[in-house]
């Protein structure tokens, strides 16, 4: 650890929260149909739009038909990438005459990026044509994207609103949020990439000749690179045009691109926070939820820091005969041009949020290491999170938070003028229980089955297990990275993990809509001498002690049997 890495940490820090009241203000205006600086040029190609499907712009959903809206549109985009990818050696904007994907990593592939989760069984440059990048995958890469923000503003609305029956127009919301936010933004985020040298073309691989051995060849990557990196980062969606992500040279060229993705991955989760905030007429909780948040993201860094700066255990004897010129710490699976306190600091906030576009290889973590970032997945990446989903998933926690405090003071607990009620609760309790139900079911029947388990590990013992776990964490937690040394591109792990990652995504949405519904029903009620307030850092404190607490209580098997229990093996020859 060193004082230029915790600069580095509180510079992005500074940078995030300057950004926060502008893009939450921006946000707000856009989801709540005010007028933007871009209405002049966009306001007509948004009523086109509306005309062309036949959108009743002015007619409000109920949560039932949100919720079908929500499922419905996921089947529909998901059916037409999986087509793409069964397809692509037929269509066009294929240079490398790549065949088409195989039945099992198509399904995997395509719930994936529907998912907004952007696992890759697979190497994307030997695999994916020019077409499925764009039209399959990168299409999804804007669209889960904004699914997850506009259910994060029912919710916002679900709150807000008193006696009402609606709570907003999915195909609107839908519209908005890509017309005046993800579009206009990834465009000149992509001009920002392309200047900092990250390829965007249509141009075959090229074939070059290695100086020392001009006999053989070498055959290089490239494509529309840059489009497709905008959108990943700022939709947190992860899956890189390259193998290594954002490890690669052509995705993440330069010191200002790697701040620029790392900064792009929390701008619009935390400008969320402001949204809520200023729809829901109450700032300071707004900021207080930031609060939450940012306490999580830092002690997650910090420990990631922490233990990344220190010898790994297994070469722990041979940190210790290098030279005094030699760099401590463990910079095995390290990106070496950013250090450490970068690769930590990408690492957090890519399990924090919905992103894998990973910065280093996780596996090669120290075992504390990689049970922090492992625990960021496990606690529902709410640390500002994905786009979208990691306010809604906070938002179960605001209102088991404040049921609890409700019940410390023996009142019926209230949030924002709205009684919280037995209905409340079972639907934010369903949504905390599905999460760990799907992971810690399909890694016990996968660490059970050595034939379509086991039989994919290069590590055995706590480790070997601690990849199961981490695959469907990562999937079921819509996140996408990879803990490393699991082939998970086989027919089981492919079909199973799109499981996952569909009932991680889509099962759990249903609960958070159906609450939306509920609170707006409700009738406001004033404050009293018994409501918790909920603007304060007091209840900042609660609202992570909660946190923590429910993560304990739902994962704690899991966390003990494999990082901790791996961290005493490496260290048995110290302690003995």
């Amino acid at each position: 650890m060193s004082a230029n890495g915790w600069l580095q940490f509180a510079i992005y820090s500074l940078v995030l929260l300057a950004t926060v009241r502008p893009v939450g203000v921006y946000l707000a205006r856009v989801l709540e149909g005010e007028r933007t600086w871009l209405d002049p040029v966009l306001r007509p190609f948004e009523r086109l739009i509306y005309k062309l499907c036949g959108v009743t712009s002015n007619k409000e959903m109920n949560w039932r038909e949100y919720a079908y809206a929500v499922l419905g549109f996921s089947a529909a985009s998901m059916l037409l990438t999986y087509g793409i990818e069964r397809l692509q050696a037929y269509l066009p904007w294929n240079p490398q005459s790549l065949a088409a994907v195989g039945p099992d990593l198509a399904f995997n592939t395509a719930a994936s990026f529907t998912t907004n989760t952007n696992w890759q069984s697979y190497t994307p440059e030997s695999t994916m044509s020019y077409l499925t990048e764009m039209a399959g995958l990168a299409t999804h890469n804007f669209w889960s994207g904004a699914v997850g923000i506009v259910v994060a503003v029912a919710l916002i609305r679900g709150i807000k609103r008193t006696t009402s029956n609606t709570i907003g127009n999915f195909w609107v919301d839908m519209t908005r949020t890509l017309l005046y936010v993800l579009l206009p933004a990834s465009f000149i985020y992509a001009l920002l990439l392309v200047g900092q040298g990250v390829p965007q073309n249509l141009s075959a691989y090229t074939v070059a000749h290695p100086l020392e051995q001009p006999a053989q060849t070498q055959t290089i990557g490239q494509g529309p690179v840059a489009s497709q990196e905008a959108i990943k980062m700022l939709g947190t969606n992860g899956g890189g045009f390259f193998n290594a992500n954002s490890a690669h040279p052509y995705e993440n060229p330069t010191p200002f691109s790697n701040f620029l993705q790392i900064l792009s991955i929390f701008i619009i989760p935390a400008g969320l926070t402001y949204t809520l905030g200023r729809m829901t007429g109450s700032p300071g909780h707004g900021w207080a939820v930031f609060a939450a948040m940012f306490v999580l993201f830092a002690a997650g860094f910090a420990a990631v820091y922490w233990a990344e700066s220190q010898p790994h255990p297994l070469i722990h004897g041979a940190q210790q005969t290098m030279t005094a010129t030699a760099p401590g710490g463990n910079m095995e699976g390290k990106e070496v041009r950013n250090g450490i306190a970068e690769s930590s600091l990408f690492a957090t906030i890519t399990t924090d949020a919905s992103c894998g576009a990973v910065n280093g290889m996780h596996d090669s973590f120290t075992p504390l290491g990689g049970m922090v970032v492992l625990t960021n997945i496990m606690l529902g990446e709410l640390v500002f999170g994905g786009v979208g989903s990691g306010l809604y998933a906070v938002l179960i926690f605001v209102v088991l938070s404040v049921f609890i405090a409700g019940l410390m003071v023996g009142r019926t607990p209230e949030y924002l003028g709205k009684k919280i009620e037995s209905y409340d609760v079972k639907m934010s309790m369903l949504y905390v229980l599905i999460f760990p139900l799907i992971i810690l079911t399909l890694t016990a029947i996968f660490v059970m089955s050595p034939t379509i388990g086991l039989s994919s590990l290069n590590n055995a013992g706590p480790h070997g297990l601690t990849e199961i776990l981490y695959a469907f964490t990562s999937g079921a937690g819509n996140n996408g990275s990879a803990f490393a040394g699991l082939n998970a591109n086989t027919w089981w792990y492919n079909v199973v993990l799109g499981f996952d990652m569909l009932c991680g995504r889509l099962l759990m949405m249903v609960p958070v809509i159906a609450l939306a519904g509920n609170l707006a029903q409700k009738k406001s009620v004033p404050p009293s001498p018994g409501t918790f307030p909920v603007n304060t850092a007091l209840f900042a404190a609660l609202l992570v002690g909660v946190i923590l607490l429910l993560g304990a209580l739902t994962f704690f098997p899991a966390l003990s049997l494999g990082p901790i229990l791996e961290h005493l093996q490496l260290h048995a020859g110290q302690l003995f």
